[in-house]
Order: C-alpha cells, then structure tokens, then sequence
C-alpha cells in the first residue's frame, strides 16, 4: 500500500526537529508521499525548503484566508515566484473561512481571487479551504476560476447534498480523520456522494487525528491508514484496491512525478 498524504503541515511547530522521524514512520506505515501545504509566506517558503530534503515530498504555496489581510501586492508578486519551484504542485490552501475574523471578509475575497489568478498563470491545480462560506467559495470559482487546472475542497465538513454541487462543477474533494468521529454522520454521508474517482485524503496535520488513535494529540502522515481503511469499509472496498484508485488520483491530480 503507497498512500499520498494530499494536505499535511510539516513545517509547523508541533513536528520541529522530529520530521525525519515522522517520515520513517510514515513510510513504515505505507504513507510514501506527501504534500505540504502553506499558509503564509514564510510557512510557503519553509514548505518548499522541507521538500528538497525529501525525494516523495511536494509542496503548495498560499496566503492562507486567516492571512488575506498580508496579501498585498508585494506579498502577491512573491507567491509567483515561489510558485515557480518545481517542487510546488498547488496552489494552496486558499478560499473563505468566515468561522473566524483575523481578516475581513472583503481581504479574504481579494486574496482568493488573487491566488486564483496566479493558479491561471502557473497551470497548478487549487486547495480550497471553505469554512462557513460554501456558497460564497463557489461564487468566486465560478466567476475567477475560469483558467484553473483542477480543484480540490479540501478536509470537506460539507453535506452530501453539497459534496454533490462539487462534483458537478467537476471539482473534486478530499477528507480527513474527521469521517472517523462518532459524531460525524454528516462527513459519512458526504464520502458515499463521492465517486473513489473523485476522492482523495489527507491527514492535515497536526490536526485532526482520526480513531482509533484520538488520545494522540499530534496528528502525523503515517495515522493517514487508519482514515483509509475507514473510508474503504465504508466503500465496500479492499483497502489495496481503495488504496491504488485514491493513489493514482491523487497523482494525476496534482501531475506528481514519484518514486513509489
């Protein structure tokens, strides 16, 4: 079994010194590629420094919704840039949170739309992180998205009636430990809307660490498997024949060139 961890954060705190470590173990564990996902300039950067220490490691760069309101035009010209490496395979994670305000609402429309053009220009796929704005999300990637490769709704807290509304815009969608929740009914729901072709996963890390391992207070790749076999029982699938489909989707996806 080779996993694709699709939305991991590496570079933060709670992994420091350990990430070797944390990367044996997720290879150990038949996680064998990841990507690390920014969040801001300098987390963006730190994801593109990680990657060149590890051959199955990739990269996406963004001002994340939290910090549209640093998203001016100098930091804009700077994300074309480091969105240049070739490490980079996204444009991400981007979108609306309207959950919280460290920035306004009207700062966090202009940074998506920015970042969007930037996915136009380069040819990268887009990570959308969508938090109590579902409509408003589609809104803007329907009237700025026109040029965009590929989109992923990543960790995907949506109704299967709204993962349905994805899929027709022809995006695709990816889940957390979070469809392990006893209380996460809604995610289940969710996942059997969405065709194995159409579906990938991700830890997110260092959150969300999904059962049996909650008592784990870091979330790191090599849990991913549990996520896996979950959502492959709830497919009625083998976990190898789950496991190859989400694989070979998560590739074409985000066009990663792997050693697995």
């Amino acid at each position: 079994m080779n996993l694709i961890d699709t939305h991991c954060h590496l570079t933060f705190e709670q992994f420091g010194a350990d990430v070797e470590q944390v990367i044996q173990r997720s290879i150990a564990a038949g996680v064998t590629g990841w990507i690390t996902v920014g969040t801001d300039l300098e987390d963006s950067r730190k994801a593109i420094e990680l990657t060149a220490r590890f051959e199955n490691m990739f990269s996406a760069v963004a001002i994340h919704p939290h910090e549209a309101k640093s998203a001016d035009q100098k930091a804009i010209e700077e994300l074309k840039e480091l969105a240049k490496n070739k490490k980079v395979v996204a444009i991400g994670e981007t979108g609306l949170d309207f959950h919280y305000d460290f920035s306004t609402p009207q700062q966090q429309r202009d940074c998506f739309q920015r970042h969007l053009e930037i996915a136009g220009e380069t040819n990268l796929p887009v990570i959308i992180h969508s938090r109590e704005a579902f409509d408003e999300t589609l809104k803007i990637l329907e009237s700025d998205g026109d040029g965009v490769k590929n989109v992923v709704f990543h960790c995907f807290s949506g109704s299967a009636e709204q993962a349905k509304i994805v899929l027709d815009k022809g995006y695709f969608i990816s889940f957390t430990g979070v469809v392990t929740f006893k209380n996460a009914e809604k995610s289940r729901k969710a996942v059997m809307a969405v065709p194995v072709e159409r579906l990938m996963i991700e830890t997110d890390s260092p959150y969300m660490t999904p059962e049996p391992m909650r008592k784990q207070k870091v979330n790191e790749p090599a849990l991913l498997v549990h996520t896996a076999k979950f959502l492959a029982d709830l497919k009625g699938m083998e976990i190898a024949e789950f496991a190859r489909q989400i694989t070979a989707t998560t590739i074409q996806f985000f066009s990663l060139s792997l050693d697995i």
